[in-house]
C-alpha cells in the first residue's frame, strides 16, 4: 500500500480507475445540453409554512469570529491558509471578519428582529483545545456558553456545529484528516463540548459539508490546507466517516435526549441527455457528492460511487471499521448548493479516464458568483432524499445566494434578486413538503456578509450587510423580507 502514499489525482486515477465527481466545469460556449429541464419559474403561488417550521440563519466561527489568537485559541488550518500568499483571492484573512465573537450579543439582536427562531452556528475546535487534545481552554468554552444563553434567552434554538472546517495547525501537522488518529482526536473534543454545553444546546450537526473539507482541502488544493494527493482526499473521508460515528455515540453516551444529525453538502445531479449512460453516471455522482457522509452513518455502507467496486482498500477501510462508521442520525442536514449536469462523455485526449464528468448548469439566471438560479432542482433533490432515507427529519441548514449589492445613498441594501431567489427555493421547498418530504427547518446562509473561504470577502450571502472596515451592519430587504416570511409563516 505504501506505493501509492505520493500519488497526486491524475495517479491514483490511472492506477485504480474512474471516480465519480471527479471534475467540474462550465459547458463550452454555445454547447447545448439535451435533456428534460422544466423552464425556471417566475412566479410562485402562495404558501402556508406549518406552524412548527423553523426559520433560522446560518454562519460558521472562522468565517465571522475574528479574533483569530485571542483568549488562548490556537492557529487554524484556515488561519494558516489565508495567511498563506495566493491562497485567498485579494489576500484576505478571517483575522477580523465580521468581530462577531466581541459582538455577538448585536448579532443576537439582529436575530430577533429577523424574528428567527434557529441559530446554526459552529464552535472554532482550536478556540476550545488550542493544539487539538488536551484539556479544554475555559475561555473558549465560556463564550460559547455565553452565545447559547443570549440566544435561549431571546427564545432561538441554538442549532450548534462541531466542525466547520477549522481544524487546530497542530492536527494538521501531524497528517490532518487523512490520519486515522484524527478520528479518536474530534470524538474527545466532541465530548469535552457535550460536557459542557449540552445543558443549554440540545441540537447539534457534527460536521459541516465533510466532502469540501475532505476533497477540496486534500485533494484538489482549493481549501485549507491545499493539499492536492487525491487517494489523502478519499483516505481523509473514511477517517471523517469514523470520526461521526464514533462522536454521535460519545455524545449520546454523555446526553441521550441530545438530537445530533449532521450537514451535508448536496447538490441536484441531473443526466446531461436521457441516455442510460448518463443517468448512471449522475446515479454516482449523487452517491459520491451528496450521499458518501449519510449511507456509511444511515446504513453502515458507502453507496456505489465507482463504475467498478469502491476501492476500499486503497481508502484504508479495515476490517469492522464500517460498524464504527454506524450512526442512526436524529435528522439529516443539507446545505444545498446547485444544479449539476453529468455525462459520461469520453475526457479530453491526454486527460485520465473519469468516468463521468460534472458541468455547472446555465439554463437559469446566474448568482454574482457564477451558480445557476433553479429553485425546481431543490425539489428534485428533496424527493430523491427523501425516498433514499424514508423517515428521517431534514433541515435545510445552508442555502444561500451571492449579490453583491449595497447600501444606497439612503442607506437601504435594495437587494431584489436575493428575495426572488428566497421565494423560488421556499416555494419548491413547500411543495416538496406536500410530497411527503419531512423538512421541518430552513436556514439561510449566511445571517451576515462575511469570509467566504477561498473567495475572501469578494462574495456576500448575507441577509445583513456588514462594512467591514466600521463592522456597521444594515440588514438588506431581502433581510426585512424574510423577517416577514418568518413571522406569518406566509409566502406571497
Amino acid at each position: 500500500m505504501g506505493h501509492w502514499k505520493n500519488f497526486n489525482r491524475r495517479e491514483f486515477l490511472e492506477n485504480c480507475g474512474s471516480l465519480a465527481a471527479a471534475s467540474f466545469s462550465v459547458l463550452p460556449s454555445g454547447h447545448r445540453v439535451i435533456s428534460d429541464l422544466l423552464e425556471p419559474q417566475n412566479r410562485y403561488a402562495p404558501f402556508e409554512f406549518p406552524p412548527e417550521f423553523i426559520f433560522g440563519a446560518a454562519t460558521a466561527a472562522h468565517a465571522i469570529e475574528g479574533a483569530w489568537k485571542e483568549d488562548g485559541k490556537g492557529e487554524s488550518i484556515w488561519d494558516n491558509f489565508s495567511h498563506t500568499t495566493g491562497r485567498v483571492k485579494g489576500a484576505d484573512t478571517g483575522d477580523i471578519a465580521c468581530d462577531s465573537y466581541h459582538r455577538f450579543k448585536e448579532d443576537v439582536e439582529l436575530l430577533k428582529k429577523l424574528n428567527l427562531k434557529s441559530y446554526r452556528f459552529s464552535i472554532s475546535w482550536p478556540r476550545i483545545q488550542a493544539d487539538g487534545r488536551g484539556r479544554a481552554n475555559p475561555k473558549g468554552l465560556d463564550h460559547y456558553k455565553r452565545l447559547a444563553d443570549a440566544l435561549r434567552e431571546a427564545e432561538i434554538r441554538p442549532l450548534c456545529t462541531l466542525y466547520h472546517w477549522d481544524l487546530p495547525q497542530k492536527l494538521e501537522d501531524t497528517g490532518g484528516w487523512p490520519n486515522r488518529d484524527l478520528a479518536g482526536r474530534f470524538t474527545e473534543y466532541a465530548e469535552i463540548v457535550a460536557r459542557a454545553l449540552g445543558d443549554r444546546i440540545s441540537h447539534w450537526c457534527l460536521f459541516n459539508d465533510p466532502w469540501a473539507f475532505t476533497i477540496r482541502g486534500y485533494a484538489r488544493g482549493t481549501h485549507a490546507p491545499g493539499r492536492t494527493n487525491f487517494l489523502e482526499g478519499l483516505r481523509a473521508t473514511h477517517v471523517v466517516n469514523i470520526a461521526q460515528g464514533q462522536a454521535f455515540r460519545a455524545m449520546k453516551a454523555i446526553h441521550p435526549k441530545l438530537q445530533i444529525g449532521t450537514a451535508v453538502g448536496m447538490s441536484h445531479c441531473q443526466a446531461a441527455t436521457p441516455s442510460e449512460d448518463d443517468r448512471k453516471a449522475a446515479d454516482r455522482a449523487h452517491a459520491f457528492g451528496n450521499v458518501w457522509f449519510v449511507q456509511p452513518a444511515m446504513a453502515g455502507e458507502y453507496p456505489a460511487a465507482f463504475p467498478g467496486p469502491n476501492p476500499l482498500e486503497l481508502m484504508g477501510v479495515a476490517p469492522d471499521d464500517m460498524k464504527l462508521c454506524r450512526a442512526p442520525l436524529d435528522f439529516l442536514g443539507i446545505n444545498y448548493n446547485r444544479r449539476l449536469l453529468v455525462s459520461a462523455i469520453p475526457p479530453a485526449e491526454g486527460e485520465a479516464a473519469t468516468g463521468e464528468r460534472q458541468f455547472d448548469a446555465h439554463d437559469g439566471p446566474l448568482t454574482d458568483s457564477g451558480w445557476e438560479v433553479w429553485p425546481h432542482a431543490l425539489y428534485e433533490l428533496l424527493i430523491r432524499i427523501s425516498r433514499e432515507y424514508k423517515g428521517t427529519p431534514m433541515e435545510i441548514t445552508g442555502d444561500g445566494c451571492s449579490y453583491l449589492d449595497s447600501p444606497d445613498e439612503d442607506g437601504r441594501d435594495r437587494d431584489e434578486r436575493r428575495i426572488q431567489f428566497l421565494r423560488g427555493q421556499l416555494f419548491e421547498l413547500g411543495r416538496a413538503m406536500l410530497h411527503s418530504s419531512n423538512v421541518r427547518g430552513y436556514h439561510y446562509w449566511s445571517l451576515l456578509d462575511s469570509f467566504e473561504w477561498a473567495e475572501g470577502y469578494c462574495q456576500r450571502y448575507g441577509l445583513i450587510y456588514v462594512d467591514y472596515r466600521t463592522q456597521k451592519r444594515t440588514i438588506k430587504d431581502s433581510g426585512k423580507w424574510y423577517a416577514q416570511l418568518a413571522a406569518t409563516g406566509s409566502l406571497k
